[in-house]
C-alpha cells in the first residue's frame, strides 16, 4: 500500500510528479482560500504525511484522535506557527526540506532555489511601484469599465520614475535585489537599516543612506523592508505617513504587522499620501488563519493590492516545493513499510 499524502493548498507540478512516485497523493482544490483548520485535522485522519508551506500551521488539532500522521514536510520550524509541545508528544517526524548550497555571491541565487525568493519578492515591489507610478490598475479598470479612451488623457497621469526618489527602509535580501532593478530607473535610491553599510557595498548597490525621517520625507516611493519582530511592531503609523510628501506612495511587501494599518487607510482616505501598494496585511498567518484584505483598501482605486505573493513564481515556489517533496520521498523510501 502506498502512503497518503495531503497537500493542502495547489502547488506546481514538479513537486507533485516526485511525490506521485511515491505515494497516494490528494491536493486541496481550491486557490482563493487556505485549507481550513478543520480540513487540515480531517485529512491527518486519512493521510499519513503532510505537505506543508511556510504559513501551514502545526498544531494539537492535527494530532487528535485517529489520526495516521507519520510524517510532516516543512520548508522549516515556525514557533509562531508550530506547536512544538504537541510536536513531541505525537512522535511523527518533522522532515525538514534541505536548503541548497548558497553560491560563492551571498547575494546571488541559483536556479535550484537559493536567493530566488528574495529576487522574486524584490522584483514585485518594484513592480507595485511601477503600477503605482503609471497607475496601471486604475487606466486597466477604467478602460474595462467605459470603453473608449483620450490618448495621454490627465485623468491617468503618473509621476513616473525618471528623477524621483525612492526609500528602503530596511536593506536585506529583498532590498538588495529590487536595488538592482531601481538603479538602473534614473531613480535615487534612499536606504536605512539598522547599520549603515560600508562605502564599497553602497557604491555596489547604488544606494544612498538616509535616516529613517529623512527617508520618509524625501521620498516619492517609501518601500517597507524590514523584518518582523516584537520591537518592530506598528512601526510605521501616523507619524511617519504625515512626514511623507502627499504625491508620495508606500508600498509594504515585508508585515503586516509592521504598519499601523489604520493610521494607513486614514492617510489613504484623506490624501496625507497618494497611495498605496500592499503585499502583506494585518489579518493573515500567524494572527489569523483565514487571511483577507480590510474592505477600506479594496474601495480605494489609489491602492494596488497582491495576495502575499512575493514568492509565487514558477521558479521560486517550484524549487521550494520540490525541497519539501524531497524530504517526504526520502522518508518514505526509509520508512514506509505498507
Amino acid at each position: 500500500m502506498l502512503p497518503k499524502i495531503y497537500v493542502p493548498l495547489p502547488i506546481p507540478e514538479p513537486a507533485l510528479e516526485l511525490m506521485r512516485q511515491y505515494g497516494d497523493v490528494e491536493v486541496f482544490p481550491w486557490t482563493h482560500r487556505d485549507a481550513s483548520l478543520d480540513e487540515l485535522a480531517s485529512a491527518a485522519r486519512r493521510s499519513h504525511y503532510l505537505f506543508c508551506m511556510h504559513h501551514t500551521p502545526i498544531q494539537a488539532s492535527l494530532f487528535g484522535p485517529g489520526s495516521k500522521l507519520v510524517g510532516i514536510g516543512t520548508s522549516g520550524y515556525r514557533a509562531d506557527l508550530h506547536d512544538a509541545e504537541a510536536i513531541k508528544a505525537s512522535g511523527v517526524r518533522i522532515l525538514e526540506a534541505k536548503r541548497p548550497e548558497p553560491p560563492a555571491d551571498p547575494d546571488g541565487y541559483t536556479m535550484e532555489g537559493y536567493g530566488l525568493n528574495p529576487r522574486a519578492t524584490g522584483q514585485l515591489m518594484v513592480a507595485l511601484l511601477l503600477n503605482l507610478a503609471y497607475r496601471v490598475t486604475e487606466s486597466d479598470h477604467y478602460l474595462r469599465g467605459v470603453g473608449f479612451f483620450q490618448e495621454m488623457t490627465m485623468q491617468f497621469m503618473g509621476q513616473g520614475t525618471t528623477g524621483k526618489t525612492v526609500g528602503l527602509y530596511g536593506f536585506g535580501k529583498v532590498a538588495k535585489q529590487a536595488a538592482r532593478v531601481l538603479t538602473n530607473m534614473d531613480m535615487t535610491v534612499l536606504y536605512n537599516k539598522r547599520t549603515r553599510l560600508a562605502p564599497e557595498e553602497e557604491a555596489k548597490w547604488g544606494v544612498q543612506w538616509a535616516e529613517p525621517d529623512e527617508l520618509f520625507t524625501q521620498s516619492d516611493y517609501v518601500c517597507l523592508l524590514v523584518n518582523f519582530e516584537d520591537a518592530n511592531y506598528e512601526l510605521v503609523g501616523e507619524k511617519q505617513f504625515k512626514m511623507m510628501k502627499p504625491t508620495a506612495y508606500f508600498i509594504n511587501v515585508a508585515r503586516g504587522r509592521i504598519v499601523d494599518e489604520s493610521a494607513l487607510i486614514r492617510a489613504l482616505q484623506d490624501g496625507t499620501i497618494a497611495g498605496a501598494g500592499l503585499e502583506v496585511f494585518r489579518s493573515e498567518p500567524p494572527l489569523v488563519h483565514d487571511a483577507y484584505v480590510p474592505a477600506e483598501f479594496r474601495k480605494m482605486d489609489n491602492v494596488v493590492l497582491t495576495p502575499h505573493n512575493g514568492g509565487a513564481t514558477y521558479a521560486s515556489r517550484g524549487a521550494q516545493t520540490l525541497h519539501i517533496a524531497r524530504a517526504i520521498v526520502e522518508d518514505i523510501k526509509a520508512n514506509w513499510k505498507g
